[in-house]
Formats: C-alpha cells, structure tokens, sequence
C-alpha cells in the first residue's frame, strides 16, 4: 500500500483546509459582532442617558445636558431615576434653581443701582459746570441722548456680566448656547413670520387690557413723552432696542436663565423664564407680548441648541415693531396701508405656526417624574420666590407710579 500522496492531492487537502478556516473565521467574526451588539443593548439598558434620563421623546435632547451632575447615582448600573426625589437629586436642583434666581435678582438690582448712580454722577457734574439746578439738568438729560445711553449702557452690562456669572456658577460653557443646529434661512423666514403674528396678537391683547384699566379710570401704558427726541437719541434707541437689547437680552434669558432652568423640566423652564422675561419689562402690555414672545423663543432655542434663531427673531420683532410704531403715526394714508400690511403679514404668520406645530414642534410634555422636579422643587427655593416676588412688586410699583 502506497502511504505517500500526491502533490496535487496535498495541495486540494490544503485548499480545503484554508476554506474551512475561513469558513470558521467568518462565523467567528459574526459571532464577535452578535455579542458586541448585545453587549451595547444590556449597557443601554441598564445605564441610563445622562442627557435624557427621564426617556422622555418629547424633549429636545442634546439641550439640558448631562444629568450626572444632578444625580450622580446615574452611573450605576441598572439605576433608574425614582418618582419620589431622594436628598442628593433634591439638593442639586435647588441650587440649580437658586442660581438662576441670584442671577436675576443682581441683573434686577445692579441695573437699577447701576443708572441711579451714572445719572446723578453726571447730573451733579453737569451742575456744577453749568449751574444750573437739578430739575433743569436733568430735563436736559431726559429729552437729550444721555439718559437713553445710560439705560443702553446699563442693561448691556448687566446682562453681559451676569449671564456669564450663571453660566459659570452652574458649570455650562458659554460656547454652548451657539452650537446651532438645523438653522436655514427658510426657518429663520419662518419663524419671523410666526413672531409677527404673535407681536400682532400680543398688540392687540394690550390694547384690549388697557381699554378695561381706562373704564376704571386707570392705565398700564408708560408715558415716555419727551424721552431722547434729539436725532442723536434717536439714533442711540434704535441701536438699543433693534441690536444691544435683543442680543443681551438672549443671552440672559433663553441664554443663561433657560440653560440653568432646564436640567429636569423643559417645560417649566421654557415658562417659568418667559414669566420673567415678561415681568422684567415693568408693565402689563410688554409683560403679555414678552411672555407670549419668550414661549416661542425658548422653544426655538431648545430646538436648534442655540440662542442664535432668538436674537434673529427678538431682531426681527423689535425692527418691525419700531418701523410699525413710526409710520402709523405718518398720517391717515400711510396708517391705514401700514395696517393693512400688518394684518397680512400677521396672517401669513398665523398659517406658519400652524405648519410649524403641525411638523411635530410642540413644546415638551413632562414625564411624572420631571413634574415633581419642576415647579414643585423651584418654589422650595427661597431665591426663586423672592426674585418672583421683586419682579411682581416692582410692576405694581410702576402701574402704581402712572396712576398717581
């Protein structure tokens, strides 16, 4: 019997062998694969999304941030966040609460301290030089550009400064409120449409508030006759009110306020900094249009993770705000089509936010679990309460202050 084989034999034998090597190899690697995948799945199932801890669909994710910091019994497998709020979790949102309050409060206070002192060290000044006496001087200033400069230059600071305090103190970066996302200029079209019929329906809200408070022989309108009717002036309003203020204002409010405020609840952040948007504007009219304006600018700042589409929006509504305010005034003619103009563009809104809800854009609906860690945990602060309470005080004192 012949033991030895061919050369063709041993090189078909090693063919064969390689093949089923391979063959092996392949269904190793498949085999890798398959427990790679499991392995993913039970991680995510037993370690929760840091960024989206309550599993709720309707938040914006990505925008709140890690909830580690919070509670950082997160980390721990199979952790699940309770219904009832344990010391730890109750602690660390409080004084996410609170930090925003402290931020409101100073901007409230240091801006009101802040003019004080600019106006009389420059009315004491200019006493001095032209001795003339206080009343004169400061008429002068009222009617000249220096009064609308010093409240320019006030908020501007106070805004700056303490937004960035509160995003420091809460532990946020500021280049986190500009990673835009998903923002074309169709959208920005779209949401400034949206915007103009909301101003219009806010305008006409004021309005009908201001009819009831005149039948009882009140009013919630300021007077600002007289206030900086030089061209200077003018010009240095316009800056404010069209620019400075809606930047400013962003970063404060759906910047540093909306960031602090989200951690557990979007919804009641989203609200919760429109009513002190609003409240921060002193009087009844500009409350309803800043709270119905700051709804939506939140909602646009969750959506995109940027307060850039806000400012784009807060600019646009300012703009078209001054130009109405200026041309309704410009005669019978130039009022009526101005009006006229008005509605259509407020109706053209009204269909956008009809197709802006109708896309899936509604505001976020809070799980259980983030119910009770929303307004329930914000009252429990002290600061919250307090820079609530400031804020309603001072709207009284200035509906007070015009009834006089």
């Amino acid at each position: 019997m012949n033991d030895f084989i061919s050369a063709e034999e041993y090189k078909s034998e090693v063919s064969g062998m390689t093949r089923e090597i391979s063959a092996l190899k392949r269904e190793l690697e498949e085999k890798d694969k398959l427990l790679e995948e499991a392995n993913k799945a039970l991680s995510e199932k037993y370690y929760a999304d840091p960024e989206n801890p309550f599993d709720n669909p309707s938040d914006y994710k990505g925008y709140s941030g890690g909830y580690t910091e919070i509670q950082p019994r997160l980390n721990e497998a199979g952790y699940r966040i309770p219904l009832l709020i344990d010391k730890v979790e109750y602690r660390n949102l409080k004084r996410q609460y609170a930090i925003g309050s402290w931020c409101v409060i100073f901007q409230f206070a240091a801006s009101l301290v802040l003019s004080l002192i600019i106006t009389n060290v420059i009315q004491i000044i200019m006493d001095a030089v032209n001795g003339k006496a206080g009343t004169v001087t400061y008429e002068y200033m009222y009617n000249s550009s220096i009064i609308v400069g010093i409240n320019m230059l006030v908020f501007l600071i106070c805004n700056v400064v303490f937004t960035f305090v509160g995003l420091k103190w809460a532990g946020y970066k500021a280049r986190s409120l500009i990673k835009t996302r998903d923002f074309t200029f169709g959208r920005g079209l779209q949401y400034c449409l949206i915007a103009a019929f909301l101003w219009t329906a806010s305008l006409y809200s004021g309005a009908f508030v201001e009819t009831i408070m005149n039948k009882f022989g009140m009013t919630c309108a300021v007077d600002q006759t007289g206030l900086g009717e030089t061209p200077l002036a003018m010009a240095v309003m316009y800056l404010y009110s069209c620019i400075i203020a809606p930047v400013t204002e962003e970063m404060m409010f759906r910047g540093m306020l909306l960031k602090v405020f989200s951690r557990a609840n979007q919804r009641f952040a989203i609200f919760a900094t429109a009513f002190f948007f609003g409240l921060a504007h002193g009087n009844i009219p500009q409350f309803i249009l800043a709270f119905v304006m700051g709804i939506f600018l939140a909602q646009l700042t969750m959506k995109h993770n940027s307060i850039i589409p806000a400012i784009v929006v807060h600019i646009f509504v300012n703009v078209f705000s001054t130009v109405f305010s200026h041309f309704s005034g410009a005669g019978e003619t130039v009022a009526t089509i101005v009006m006229i103009l008005l509605m259509g563009t407020a109706l053209v809104g009204a269909i956008m936010l009809l197709v802006f809800r109708s896309d899936g854009n509604r505001l976020p609906a809070p799980t259980p679990h983030q119910h009770r860690r929303g307004r329930l945990v914000a009252t429990s602060s002290m600061t919250f309460c307090i820079a609530v309470v400031i804020q309603i005080i001072y709207m009284i004192y200035t509906i007070y202050s015009l009834n006089r």
